[in-house]
């Protein structure tokens, strides 16, 4: 009877020393105790980051395409940024094509940019940053809806839903990034990976002409492997375009007025990554600065099932007919813990003037324009004759596009789609100025 009278008055004693030393990190799941928006990376991320020699907290780019159910991260290094990791999207909602209205349950299309005031370190979706829908070019088209993320908890009702796991690693590698000088990324969500046989394949979808504007900023990005420069004017977006004479950019839903096409291989600098960060990053990868011994170690920890290839810009879209697919392509279909969800499709509606049946649209008009000596300048005509393509001071033709090869091996997904995966491009040496062509809107 005293023993048990002598336990119960020292209980509440023990139970408050426990409770202090889980308070000051003694006892208890540590790593639980700290808010995930907070945590560190996994060793095995650190690792593959030293193993490509990339830092955390290097400015961070991603592209999300929708029939592959994909998003890439990359990491700036060597004077642009790189593929680091291609995460499993687990679910996304609607059907190919932008959003045009709240309640559509569309994920949306287009080129937007995240700020650090979009990340939400709190979200009901475990972690989440928004995607800036609408932009510019959204509100000049009529398009509504607000809040579209990409956050955890593997559900979509119009956003880009990740595994907990995955969002985590994503918004700390975008917080370190912003911790270390970059003051906004960019997101580029397309509906496929743009190549020319996904292009043929959906040629005569309706969405098609907005599709060849997506495409410019796709191809820009795979052969500088930075941003492009995107501007809006009469409700389309204008890619690696500048306005002479202007103080600044048009009215995103009038007419264009004369611009001039640039080379986006000589456009300096990179959107949202101060000067000062980039000449910093450029000095610390010339020391040639090693891996810590125990980032080095770290490489022996058990990697996440995750596949990080390496696509390839500098080859012929057809070459990649013949390419072979990674050996993981099968476990990535089964990755996800729910599948993707879907919702009847709407009508398609149309953006200003770029529905595939306006009398007198060019299917070529939204293709990029060459590049080098051969660099042309494009005269659009936003009416019902067709546009005509100029070239001057260079009598090179532009190549035709390579034939789909209709036997090309595609790559299986959460949608039971495919598309083609691409490589790492050769580096394209740095010159000094930018070569500017005008091109002049006919109206």
């Amino acid at each position: 009877m005293r023993v048990a009278l002598r336990f119960a008055s020292v209980a509440p004693l023990l139970l408050g020393l426990t409770g202090c030393l889980n308070l000051f990190g003694f006892g208890g799941d540590a790593e639980n105790a700290v808010p995930p928006a907070e945590r560190q990376l996994p060793a095995s991320t650190q690792a593959m980051l030293a193993i490509k020699g990339m830092r955390s907290d290097a400015p961070i780019f991603i592209r999300i395409f929708k029939e592959e159910s994909e998003l890439e991260v990359w990491k700036f290094r060597d004077g642009r940024f790189q593929h680091f990791r291609t995460y499993p999207i687990c679910a996304w909602s609607g059907t190919l094509g932008p959003k045009i209205q709240t309640g559509d349950k569309q994920a949306p299309e287009g080129f937007y940019t995240v700020t650090r005031g979009q990340m939400n370190p709190r979200s009901n979706f475990y972690l989440a940053f928004n995607l800036g829908y609408p932009n510019v070019h959204d509100q000049a088209n009529g398009h509504t809806g607000s809040a579209l993320m990409v956050h955890g908890n593997c559900k979509s009702a119009g956003c880009y839903a990740m595994t907990d796991a995955y969002i985590e690693e994503i918004y700390i590698l975008a917080r370190e990034a912003f911790d270390a000088g970059q003051t906004k990324f960019h997101v580029q969500a397309f509906p496929f990976r743009m190549t020319a046989a996904n292009m043929a394949k959906h040629s005569d979808n309706p969405w098609y002409p907005f599709w060849l504007r997506l495409k410019e900023g796709y191809d820009s990005f795979e052969i500088t492997g930075k941003p492009p420069l995107v501007k809006v004017c009469g409700k389309q977006y204008q890619v690696n375009v500048q306005f002479p004479g202007l103080p600044g950019d048009p009215a995103p839903d009038g007419p264009c007025p004369i611009f001039a096409k640039v080379d986006p291989r000589m456009l300096p600098g990179i959107d949202g990554v101060p000067q000062t960060l980039l000449a910093n990053l450029n000095r610390a990868q010339g020391a040639g600065q090693q891996a810590s011994p125990s980032v080095a170690m770290a490489t022996m920890a058990p990697q996440p099932p995750m596949r990080s290839f390496t696509p390839s810009y500098a080859q012929p879209a057809a070459t990649f007919s013949n390419a072979q697919q990674p050996s993981e392509t099968g476990s990535l279909a089964s990755m996800s813990a729910s599948p993707v969800i879907r919702t009847p499709a709407s009508k398609a509606m149309s953006i200003a003037s770029m529905q595939a049946t306006q009398p007198g649209w060019s299917q070529t008009s939204g293709a990029a324009p060459a590049s080098g000596e051969g660099f042309a300048a494009r005269i659009e005509s936003q009416g019902s004759t067709p546009p005509v393509r100029y070239e001057f001071g260079s009598t090179s033709m532009q190549a035709p596009a390579p034939t789909p090869d209709p036997g090309a091996l595609q790559k299986t997904n959460r949608s039971g789609k495919g598309g083609k995966l691409a490589s790492q491009p050769d580096r394209v040496e740095d010159t000094p100025a930018p070569p500017i062509m005008l091109g002049y809107t006919q109206r």
